[in-house]
């Protein structure tokens, strides 16, 4: 049975964005409508950094207890030289960041965080979620919008208030919306594996984020799982494009890109652990100029893709859903005009992000002496310092108009 098409948001996309602007739009008191083109949800991805701008939004959104068994609260960032294992400087979080910003720094598995987010749109009465549908087409008009999606039954239609596209990367509302230039690869490959901590150096145990910086590679590892699991990720300068998010990688091939000679014994020992390991290549959008069409509006990766070196991906989208949401509360009557308000609020923050996501890569990547000064800057600046230039990052909040309290 279809829901009422006057109070009715369609969702494009059971990802973390979609399904976060799902509940949130259910506590603005509209019915959520979720289609996915896949067959089932599964647990895949790597561990995600949650910063306090996002842990905020989804703990408003009532989803603490469900996250809590599933997340570590690093102490802090520990960033360290690739070559020398020297740590360069230490980054508190913990308590400290908690308590300057008001929210928690969470590590969590992506499949965790999507199936908290996913038992709570299915235990929500306001939230419908539909696998397996694929939106083909959709049009606009001054009462809403109307979509064809496909699933195994056939073409089916449904009327709503308004769209949302949280279709992610290579989202095919975006060329419909926004934009027709696809994503521009950005000359990187990501590779992640899972270990069991057991298998680790106890100091690598600690609840800490690591952060090895190399020559045109760096090194991310921490724990996931409630601690139980270290997720490690590596990402290399690389002309490998492939679109695929979990693509089959050799180690062999990672290894080749990671000399004996520029990385210390323990990172390279770290790194040689896993037998599995994943790969995806990065890519970015193109900053847009408007992130909606009429009833129609774009979120998340579909919106301002990123690269991952501020770790605000997952954040931003959580952010855009929340704001979303209110803008649309405000403005139930008209989606035309609530996309538009929302566009503006997020627009400039995103493009920040992205592009200060871009510089902190190239940074992360310096070879020789540029790597000994950036090291020495960030010694002299300090831990609590180099925390608080992203006062700006991890204390945002709604605008006041459009609280979710």
């Amino acid at each position: 049975m279809s829901l009422p098409s006057s109070r009715t948001v369609i969702v494009a996309g059971a990802g973390i964005g979609g399904l976060t602007a799902a509940l949130a739009c259910a506590r603005n008191g509209f019915r959520a409508l979720v289609l996915e083109q896949a067959e089932r949800l599964e647990e895949t991805g790597a561990g995600i950094q949650l910063s306090p701008n996002a842990t905020r939004i989804l703990i408003g959104l009532g989803l603490a207890e469900r996250l809590r068994p599933h997340v570590v609260a690093p102490t802090a960032i520990r960033v360290l030289s690739a070559r020398s294992a020297r740590e360069i400087v230490r980054i508190p979080l913990g308590e400290y960041a908690a308590q300057r910003y008001g929210a928690p720094y969470w590590m969590i598995h992506r499949g965790d965080l999507q199936a908290a987010l996913s038992d709570a749109a299915v235990q929500d009465l306001n939230v419908v979620v539909r696998l397996g549908m694929c939106i083909e087409d959709f049009a606009t008009h001054p009462h809403g919008v109307t979509i064809s999606a496909r699933g195994s039954g056939g073409l089916w239609t449904e009327h709503g208030n308004a769209l949302i596209a949280a279709d992610g990367l290579w989202s095919a509302s975006r060329a419909r919306i926004a934009s027709k230039d696809p994503p521009r690869f950005a000359g990187r490959t990501a590779w992640r594996a899972l270990l069991p901590a057991a298998q680790v150096a106890p100091e690598f145990r600690e609840p800490l984020i690591h952060l090895w910086l190399g020559r045109n590679a760096h090194l991310v590892h921490y724990p996931v799982k409630g601690g139980k699991l270290i997720n490690v990720v590596v990402i290399t300068a690389d002309d490998w494009s492939g679109r695929g998010w979990s693509e089959a990688a050799s180690r062999i091939d990672l290894l080749a890109r990671l000399s004996d000679t520029r990385w210390a014994p323990n990172a390279h020992s770290l790194i040689r652990a896993p037998e599995a390991w994943l790969k995806w290549a990065l890519y970015q959008a193109p900053p847009l100029a408007n992130f909606c069409q009429g009833a129609a509006a774009l979120l998340g990766d579909a919106a301002h893709a990123m690269l991952p070196f501020l770790a605000q991906g997952a954040a931003m989208a959580i952010e855009d859903a929340a704001v979303a949401a209110q803008c649309l509360a405000r403005m139930p009557d008209n989606p035309a005009a609530a996309w538009e308000t929302y566009s503006a609020v997020r627009r400039g923050r995103t493009r920040k992000v992205q592009r200060l996501a871009a510089r902190n890569g190239n940074r992360y990547h310096l070879p020789g002496v540029a790597a000994m000064f950036r090291n020495t800057a960030m010694r002299l600046t300090g831990g609590e310092r180099l925390l608080h230039h992203y006062d700006w990052l991890y204390d945002w909040r709604p605008p006041p108009a459009l609280s979710i309290s």
